[in-house]
């Protein structure tokens, strides 16, 4: 599109959508109501952390959890790294809980526990990238930046009807949305487009009718808004398996907490084999015992592939837990009617219930 036919977008986009967002902004804890002073730059940072790939109502209720706990840069980087993780369990995507607390660190140690207000400033601090340095410095400090999620991709490309397919189509999408962003309100902008997306311009079923920016989408004008954006096809998901063992002893689980780099690192969980592409035999640690197999499993899928879990159970005795620590590196005895505070993520959680639903024998 001309440069002029995005000037002229701007203009019209820009003040049809504030207005609209005056009227029917969301409320969430994280905001400032349209046009109110921006919030405190660590509120919208901890919230954009842990929006990132998850949804709003899955965030709220930690959002206030960690808020009420830790109400302050500084109050997050005095947290222990276990206590954190335990908060963060089944929220996901753990690698942001570790670069959560980096990042507090870093502000409250080297920064004087103040943000920086650019868009350069916050993309050098752990765990921010360039769409979460762009939320902050437009919705916390007012800056005009271009921000640009899944719902405002979802938007821009049926506002212009973009048919280069995602992922490729990403630099297309962002130069279109710097040419709508306004130079004032870009904070209340940038959350009227996030609005747009989840509540109106949906995957399916747009709502249309009642969308501000319907005169000017192009997609909608071509009756296909449904089409956009289009997206290459997906790449099927490798399967790995492996075995969740499940060791017990008077009324306790063996948990162990897992390296601090890697998939669900510095969590705690129940030890388990690798994880391996392809179909597996159940595998058994060098521990000496009667081993159970389960009737039992669980599958679980991450970002990259799906993992599914054998059980395997052994009650190793009395003298058992030096021999366990010997073979599996340090852990602990976790009361099996505490397993719920114990923080454990999802996958673990539900190999859990999948063994507490055998009963005890």
């Amino acid at each position: 599109m001309a440069v002029d036919g995005l000037i002229t977008a701007e203009r019209t986009v820009a003040e049809a959508l504030l207005a609209h967002y005056r009227v029917h902004a969301r409320r969430l804890p994280w905001r400032s109501p349209p046009g109110a002073a921006p919030p405190d730059p660590y509120a919208v940072w901890l919230s954009e952390i842990m929006l990132q790939q998850t949804t709003v109502a899955a965030v709220i209720p930690y959002y206030e959890r960690f808020l009420a706990r830790w109400p302050t840069v500084e109050a997050l980087a005095a947290a222990q790294d276990g206590d954190l993780m335990a908060a963060w369990a089944g929220l996901g995507y753990y690698a942001r809980a570790r670069n959560l607390l980096a990042c507090a660190r870093f502000v409250a140690g080297e920064l004087g526990g103040r943000f920086p207000d650019t868009e350069e400033g916050l993309r050098a601090l752990p765990g921010i990238g360039a769409y979460t340095a762009a939320a902050i410095a437009a919705i916390a400090f007012g800056r005009r930046a271009v921000v640009v999620d899944g719902n405002v991709e979802r938007v821009v490309s049926r506002l212009f009807a973009v048919e280069t397919p995602l992922p490729a189509g990403k630099a297309e999408l962002r130069v279109l949305a710097d040419g709508i962003t306004p130079e004032r309100q870009a904070g209340d902008f940038a959350q009227a487009m996030m609005d747009l997306g989840a509540t109106i311009c949906t995957p399916t079923r747009p709502a249309c009718l009642t969308c501000p920016l319907a005169a000017m989408c192009v997609a909608r004008a071509r009756g296909t808004p449904e089409r956009y954006p289009v997206k290459a096809p997906k790449k099927a998901k490798p399967t790995r398996t492996g075995t969740a063992w499940w060791i017990e002893h008077d009324g306790a689980v063996w948990l162990v907490r897992r390296p601090d780099k890697g998939l669900l690192g510095g969590m705690l969980g129940l030890p388990t084999s690798d994880w391996r592409e392809g179909a597996a035999a159940m595998a058994l640690p060098d521990i000496a015992g009667d081993w159970t197999p389960l009737n039992s499993g669980v599958r679980h899928v991450f970002t990259h592939f799906a993992l599914e879990l054998g059980i395997a159970r052994l009650a190793p005795g009395p003298a058992g837990a030096e021999r366990i620590a010997k073979a599996l590196g340090p852990g602990q005895w976790w009361p099996r009617a505490a397993l719920a505070e114990a923080g454990l993520p999802t996958v673990f959680a539900r190999v859990v219930q999948a063994v507490m639903a055998l009963g005890e024998d």
